[in-house]
């Protein structure tokens, strides 16, 4: 398999919240990083623009809907971490035709590309979402997929496009499937943000949805790490290794546990906004890393009340909570 250091990499969606952790982790490790963030008329690179390493990072501007863009991003390119998507499961309700034009079909385009060019390894980015409500747990890469909301179904048939370039085609390819990854640079869509910026803004009555949900938490850099791991684990192609801690929690725990780190009391009212539909709520998730942990001894470093530590010291930071608006539901 192909070593991250001194290869040519590719990290699609590297001006989001993973892919810029993910960027940096590569130039660290000695890897020769080539960016993709989505095209701007302000030529703007997301949070790409805050990470320290910037100068070490060719950084392109395209748009994984194009193929022919595509085919270009791809040349001359070892390793291929591909986490461009949509991924606000509250505006796949609203817009699920442009989650199959990026998750779907950007992942096609990728893919055929990557098959034009001879990359050597093809990491897809998968979600636990696809499994919808665990129907037993820990959840392993063998339980059923159930797509409950329009976001969840376009990662299932992403994962599937380029599971089929496998077996179709020889892509030496693999699917990395986090459970639910936080930290610095987070969207205020996901639930930890919410409930930090909320509090940092001084709010004492904070807005959620559902409380009983449970999940999988696992601090962005050891997502990073487990991306790494699975870019140079000896075989597994047309395989799926989760990327998770083995741990879960409720969302009711969780704001307890945050409250008591930025020492405050706080009390959380159901914004019914916020709720998902019955049928579509992920109502528990919870991770068994086993099978990426025997491949390549990968374990999560980060323990949950750590990492909170570190996203809250980072979000309370003013030019970092300015980005922020946590007097709106942010969709």
């Amino acid at each position: 398999m192909p070593k991250v250091g001194n290869s040519r990499v590719l990290v699609t969606g590297a001006d989001g919240f993973i892919g810029s952790h993910l960027a940096e982790q590569l130039v660290a490790a000695g890897a020769r990083v080539r960016a993709l963030s989505q095209y701007n008329s302000f030529n703007d690179w997301g949070w790409l623009e805050q990470v320290p390493c910037l100068k070490q990072i060719e950084v392109i501007t395209g748009d994984v809907r194009d193929p022919n863009f595509c085919d270009e991003l791809t040349r001359d390119i070892d390793i291929v971490f591909h986490l461009a998507a949509l991924i606000p499961i509250p505006y796949s309700y609203r817009a699920p035709d442009s989650y199959v034009d990026t998750n779907v079909k950007g992942t096609l385009h990728l893919c055929q590309a990557a098959r034009r060019n001879g990359v050597k390894r093809f990491i897809q980015t998968s979600t636990s979402e696809v499994y919808g409500t665990a129907q037993y747990v820990p959840i392993d890469e063998k339980h059923p997929l159930q797509p409950q909301s329009p976001y969840s179904a376009t990662k299932i048939g992403s994962d599937c496009i380029a599971l089929s370039f496998f077996y179709s085609f020889g892509l030496p390819l693999v699917v990395a499937r986090p459970f639910n990854t936080y930290g610095p640079r987070q969207s205020a869509r996901a639930v930890i943000p919410s409930i930090i910026v909320q509090i940092a803004g001084g709010a004492t009555t904070i807005s959620l949805g559902n409380l009983t949900a449970t999940r999988d938490f696992t601090y962005v850099e050891d997502t990073c790490r487990g991306f790494l791991a699975i870019a140079e684990m000896e075989g597994g192609e047309g395989e799926v290794f989760h990327i998770g801690s083995n741990h879960e929690i409720s969302v009711g725990d969780l704001v307890k546990l945050i409250g008591e780190i930025m020492g405050s009391k706080v009390r959380v009212v159901c914004d019914e906004q916020r709720l998902r539909p019955e049928k579509s709520e992920v109502q528990r998730l919870k991770c068994d890393n086993s099978k990426l942990r025997n491949a390549s001894s990968f374990l999560p470093q980060i323990p949950l009340r750590q990492g909170l530590e570190r996203t809250i010291h980072w979000f309370s930071q003013p030019e970092n909570l300015r980005r922020y608006k946590g007097e709106l539901y942010n969709v």
